[in-house]
């Protein structure tokens, strides 16, 4: 039997004072008090092995920051190319539409664990998107715990970090933005999967209603508060 969630999530966004160093490291001072979003929900069949997968978000007048932490297994990242297919390696996506006017246009920044990005600007899932430049995808700052190759896979316990700086301005190249600033709302949701490694899993914040993984669902996303 499915376990239908109607409720979507909802998460507040601190405003980051001061400055922040992008190094991948958790438990950091400047994260210590950031709220922290859990992504338990999966789709299709249960994997034998559910990562434990944590994130976190702070925004300044520039910049949007992301932090990930993975507890995982079955470890592997191979895709080197920035807009490869990243989504097959051990990775974590953050979708986003931050036009309040239209919830359902989105960008995904998809980031396997050795930190090598894909970003799209979506208008029709899987119909009508656009890849982001390489030249302004590498304004993306990312820093990662793992080495950029992973093989072979790694099938013991391990941590692992993902964390980002992406400024407003590459966005506003591709989409109009509702900037962040107090009460200002998006819509998102937050993503692990690990397609081709052998616990494939699509992990998901706020839950999908769909048998089949499909991450390019904006109808299922939660909010994001900035305070």
């Amino acid at each position: 039997m499915v376990n239908r969630i109607t409720e979507k999530p909802v998460y507040q966004v601190n405003r980051l004072e001061g400055e922040i160093l992008i190094d991948g490291v958790w438990d950091k001072p400047i994260w210590e008090n950031v709220p922290t979003v859990e992504i338990t929900h999966y789709m299709g069949n249960k994997p034998q092995f559910l990562p434990s997968t944590f994130a976190k978000l702070l925004y300044d007048d520039e910049n949007i920051y992301g932090i990930f932490l993975v507890k995982d297994k079955f470890v592997h990242c191979l895709v080197q190319e920035t807009n490869g297919h990243v989504s097959g390696d051990s990775c974590v996506e953050f979708f986003f539409s931050p036009d309040e006017s239209k919830p359902l246009f989105y960008f995904n920044l998809e980031i396997n664990c050795g930190g090598v990005p894909l970003m799209q600007y979506v208008t029709v899932p899987r119909k009508e998107y656009v890849f982001l430049d390489e030249a302004e995808i590498g304004k993306v700052e990312i820093a990662h715990s793992l080495p950029q190759k992973v093989f072979p896979e790694i099938v013991e316990d391990i941590t692992w970090t993902i964390e980002f700086k992406l400024p407003f301005k590459i966005l506003k190249q591709y989409a109009g933005i509702s900037h962040p600033e107090s009460g200002v709302k998006w819509k998102a949701n937050f993503y692990k999967t690990a397609s081709t490694t052998r616990n494939p899993h699509y992990l998901t914040w706020s839950h999908v209603d769909q048998p089949k993984p499909d991450f390019h669902l904006p109808k299922y996303f939660g909010t994001l508060v900035f305070k």
